[in-house]
C-alpha cells in the first residue's frame, strides 16, 4: 500500500465514520420540548456565557434560567429574516454532530461536555482568525446577554434602575 492510497483509505473511513456517527441518533434522557426549539443548547450556554452572573441556589438559577430562554426566543422572533436563518443555521450545527465536526472539530455532543470545555471552544472561536467562528461567538454571546438582561430583575446585576419619568407610572 502506498502512502496516497493509505491516506485516501483513512480519509474514506474517517467520512464513513462521521457520516454514521450523524445519522445515529441515541436516545437521551432529555425531553425536547417541540414547540421551543433550541432551548437545551441555550441553557448549556448560558452558564458559560453569563459566567457567574446567575443565582447559585437552584430555584432561583432555574426561574431566572426559564426567563432567558423565553426572552432569547422572543429576540429571535423579532431579528430579520436574514439574520434568524443565519442563526438557525448554526444552531442546527450545534445540534448536529456532523455540524459539530466541522464547527468543533469534535463530534460529543454539547450536551455531553463540561462547562470547561464549552466555555474554551467559545473561547476558540473568539480569538479564531477565521471571521464565521468570530461571528457565531458574538452572535450566541449577544443574544444570550441581551435576553439575561432584558429582563428586569436581573438589571440589579447592572446596578441599574428604571428612570423615573413625570406623569409615567412604572
Amino acid at each position: 500500500m502506498n502512502r496516497r492510497k493509505f491516506l485516501l483509505t483513512a480519509l474514506g473511513g474517517t467520512a464513513a465514520l462521521a457520516l454514521g456517527v450523524s445519522l445515529y441518533q441515541p436516545q437521551l434522557d432529555v425531553e425536547e420540548d417541540a414547540d421551543k426549539p433550541h432551548r437545551i443548547l441555550f441553557s448549556l450556554l448560558m452558564p458559560v456565557l453569563l459566567e457567574g452572573a446567575l443565582p447559585e441556589m437552584a430555584v432561583p438559577r432555574e426561574a431566572a434560567v426559564n426567563r432567558t430562554l423565553d426572552a432569547i426566543e422572543a429576540t429571535i422572533s423579532v431579528l430579520p429574516e436574514s439574520q434568524r436563518d443565519e442563526l438557525e443555521q448554526l444552531l442546527d450545527l450545534l445540534e448536529n454532530r456532523l455540524g459539530l465536526l466541522l464547527l468543533t472539530g469534535n463530534m460529543t455532543p454539547l450536551l455531553l461536555r463540561s462547562p470547561v470545555e464549552l466555555a474554551n471552544q467559545l473561547e476558540s472561536w473568539r480569538q479564531s482568525g477565521l471571521a464565521l467562528f468570530n461571528q457565531a461567538y458574538i452572535g450566541l454571546r449577544e443574544l444570550v446577554l441581551a435576553s439575561f438582561y432584558s429582563c428586569p430583575e436581573h438589571w440589579t446585576l447592572l446596578n441599574y434602575a428604571k428612570p423615573e419619568l413625570p406623569g409615567i407610572k412604572s
